[in-house]
């Protein structure tokens, strides 16, 4: 069965929303459709349609022009085997003692590496992407020193591969919160899949906005990899709830917006320790004095 795409962008959040919303109405009618917001600090979103007919291309005109998007690019995708794709260019990721692998590489496990289990179906947080394989080796880095924690907590967490892999390594139970409600399930069926449930505690929650989050502060370590700019709201809260001498490890920063987040961090007490690039992806961990 044939399949089309319908992407554009335009700037804001709101008139994005209303765009998708204004789509679900076209014939021939999408078959799904995903607002995102471009993660490149530009401040636009990219509105798509996936269509099983072709789409009716005057009546998109009309829909970029009424909300201020660009024309849309539509194309029609070639037939793909999409599980076979996935196991073969998401192959197992390698940071430092720990291994994320799909359950189609199970047989390759390394004698002595910390697994982690995750399926490319899940939501944002493979290993693959240059922010979180930038966190996990921050995290082994850390280990590795000789810095111990049994108070962690992963803002954001997507998958929650972070907070698992500290929960790899140390004792305690450890916290992973995210803003969506299906990010949260993911990162309960990942706990199943990874034999882990009772590990790690996942909680819906806005930055530290949540009881248990208040309960447990302050933390040894927080793991935040999200983006520029709720980072930078983030940096008060963060610092207030990190322990004297603990760790913030952040990440979902473009490698030139990454001096303005240590500045902002640096004003809140929390100082520059180690900074890494992977391609153009900055993680940084802070200390707090």
């Amino acid at each position: 069965m044939p399949t089309f795409t319908a992407l554009t962008t335009l700037e804001g959040k709101a008139p994005a929303e209303a765009l998708g919303e204004a789509m679900e109405g076209m014939e021939p009618e999408p078959t799904g459709i995903g607002v995102f917001e471009v993660e490149d600090g530009s401040g636009l979103w990219e509105v798509g349609g996936y269509f099983t007919e072709a789409p009716d291309e005057a009546e998109l005109a009309l829909l970029a022009a009424a909300f201020g998007a660009k024309p849309f690019a539509v194309s029609e995708l070639p037939e793909t085997d999409w599980v076979a794709k996935v196991r073969r260019e998401l192959r197992p990721v390698e940071a430092g003692r720990f291994f994320v692998y799909g359950s189609h590489d199970a047989d390759k496990i390394p004698e002595g590496a910390e697994p982690l289990l995750i399926e490319a179906a899940m939501a944002f947080g493979t290993g693959h992407h240059g922010t979180t394989l930038g966190c996990l080796r921050a995290l082994d880095r850390l280990a590795t020193d000789g810095f111990v924690s049994r108070s962690v907590v992963d803002v954001g967490c997507g998958t929650a591969v972070l907070a698992m892999a500290a929960a790899r390594i140390w004792e305690g139970t450890m916290l992973a919160s995210d803003i969506d409600p299906v990010a949260v399930e993911v990162a309960e069926a990942n706990l199943r899949a990874n034999g882990m449930e009772g590990r790690v505690e996942c909680l819906e929650a806005t930055g530290f906005d949540h009881p248990a989050l208040e309960a447990r502060a302050p933390f040894d370590l927080v793991f935040a990899n999200i983006l520029k700019g709720p980072l930078i709201d983030l940096a008060p809260d963060l610092a207030s709830r990190l322990a004297p001498g603990g760790h913030a490890i952040l990440s979902g920063i473009l490698n030139d917006q990454a001096d303005e987040v240590i500045a902002v961090y640096a004003r809140n007490g929390t100082n520059l320790a180690h900074r890494e690039e992977i391609g153009e992806w900055t993680t940084l961990t802070l200390t707090k004095e």
